[in-house]
């Protein structure tokens, strides 16, 4: 099947199968590895990018779905001046321990700061609730958000 879509501001045109998973298509067609896998069944959120900015979950989306449409990942995010910054925040602020989660959490942010211009600890916690972080208690990520919507 043939797939089109515009993904980090450039026209992708692809024969991929009829089974393949928006993940896959990233990391191993376009070789895109910021975006991770972590369970396979859309429960971590490690994987999380944007379609027509809204944030989903790539490993339960076959990429089908999604051909004709605009998708941002993470490597999305160092060309954007805007958003470049709220990497940095998660690093000033400490929002990043091993990192695996690092780029899920801040596409799901993406929408966020999209939806609510300065969002409190409560919004935070709860745009990101299908975001699953193994070694923080969130707070510094929570943290990272805040004052980057703080300095906009």
């Amino acid at each position: 099947m043939k797939f089109k879509a515009e993904i980090n501001g450039q026209h992708v045109e692809l024969d991929i199968s009829a089974n393949t998973l928006l993940v896959d298509l990233i990391r191993d067609n376009l070789h895109l590895t910021g975006t991770h896998v972590g369970c396979d069944s859309s429960q971590c959120g490690a994987c999380t990018i944007l379609v027509e900015d809204q944030s989903i979950k790539s490993c339960n989306v076959l990429a089908m779905q999604v051909s004709g449409k605009k998708i941002k990942t993470i490597e999305y995010v160092e060309t954007d001046a805007k958003y470049s910054k709220l990497q940095t925040s998660f690093n000033q602020h400490h929002g990043l321990q091993c990192g695996f989660c690092t780029p899920g959490m801040i596409m799901g942010s993406i929408e966020l700061l999209e939806k609510f211009n300065y969002p409190d600890e409560n919004t935070i916690r709860e745009q990101l609730d299908g975001n699953i972080c193994r070694c923080t208690g969130y707070q510094n990520i929570v943290k990272s958000i805040k004052k980057f919507s703080e300095e906009l």
